[in-house]
């Protein structure tokens, strides 16, 4: 089996294989752990440190992640990890809520949790026991994204194949939770993550869609 450790994708020793993984595809793995990275917790020192170096081009995404370097520059850690908080967590409860089920039942650990564990399952992906977030939260499904593009769940999943999983457990409310984290009146460094979110989603999607084969 392989697992996610507080939501980074860790292959066993037993199954793990190396597979030949095209520029293409390092990118949008790239992407799914960088999203992933910055909606597990409060960002680190060493995250924020990387994004102040981070280079990009003239497209809509790209001008997203410059907007976000330049704020990983100008605010001090202890800001942005605060919004954060105020953010996902917050006193009892957070403004926004990252998980699929509640999004799509209003609810926490309802059937969309239910469906994703049996998928997990198939694949073969657990979840150690001391991570305590449900497995639906939005940084973990990111992780899933990038294990099943990287080959790190027992085999090379086709594109066909990651199609289904992002049709089943992403697209139906990933794009409302980043508008909404882009939205958000907290929201600061946060809203260009939202905005990165979007539309990477939305590029996969349009990507998926083309792609007809796998």
């Amino acid at each position: 089996m392989n697992s996610i450790f507080g939501g980074y994708i860790l292959s066993s020793l037993s199954t793990a294989k190396s597979y030949i993984i095209d520029s293409e595809d390092q990118l949008r793995a790239d992407m799914y752990s960088f999203l992933a990275s910055l909606l597990r917790k409060e960002p680190s020192a060493e995250l924020v440190k990387q994004i102040t170096i981070l280079e990009s081009d003239d497209s809509s995404i790209g001008k997203s992640i410059k907007t976000l370097s330049k704020l990983a520059s100008s605010l001090d850690l202890p800001t942005i990890r605060d919004e954060y908080v105020r953010i996902f967590i917050g006193v009892g409860r957070g403004e926004i809520l990252p998980f699929a089920s509640y999004y799509l039942t209003g609810f926490l650990k309802d059937k969309p949790l239910a469906k994703l564990r049996n998928d997990m399952k198939e694949i073969g992906i657990e979840i150690e026991t001391d991570v305590k977030e449900p497995e639906d939260h939005i940084a973990s499904l990111f992780d899933m994204m990038a294990g099943l593009i990287l080959g790190k769940f027992t085999r090379n999943y086709t594109i066909g194949e990651q199609r289904d999983f992002f049709n089943k457990h992403l697209a139906p409310w990933a794009d409302l939770l980043m508008r909404d984290i882009e939205s958000s009146k907290i929201a600061v460094f946060y809203s260009p993550v939202g905005t990165i979110g979007r539309e990477f989603l939305e590029i996969e999607r349009s990507s998926f869609k083309m792609d007809v084969t796998g």
